[in-house]
């Protein structure tokens, strides 16, 4: 059996684009529930057109989808798992980080 090479690609695009903090808040706040653009740029504090770049972005890669409703765009996670992914990630950088510490404060 070979390896996935096209899941392995499509894995490193998505990884790509959450390298961005501003894109791992927005995943961060739609974790709960779904969000207006302008609730996002309000809780992110950057202007609407940079908001809205990140956004179609994560909806290109199927990381956000939207909901249209009379003038507002609603963004949800398109798969609650991308929350929990980031979660997994965190929690493995926050025991490095510890880890880090205790060795700082033997030496």
């Amino acid at each position: 059996m070979g390896l996935p090479v096209a899941l392995f690609e499509r894995q490193a695009r998505l990884c790509q684009a959450l390298a961005d903090p501003k894109r791992l808040a927005i995943i961060h706040l739609l974790r709960d529930r779904e969000r207006t653009v302008n609730e996002l740029v309000a809780a992110l504090g950057v202007r609407q057109p940079n908001v809205s770049q990140h956004l179609m972005v994560m909806r290109e890669l199927g990381i956000v989808t939207v909901r249209r409703e009379a003038n507002q765009n609603f963004y949800s996670l398109a798969h609650p798992a991308i929350g929990q992914a980031c979660d997994l990630v965190q929690q493995v950088l926050a025991a490095q980080l510890a880890a880090e510490r205790e060795a700082e404060d033997r030496a």
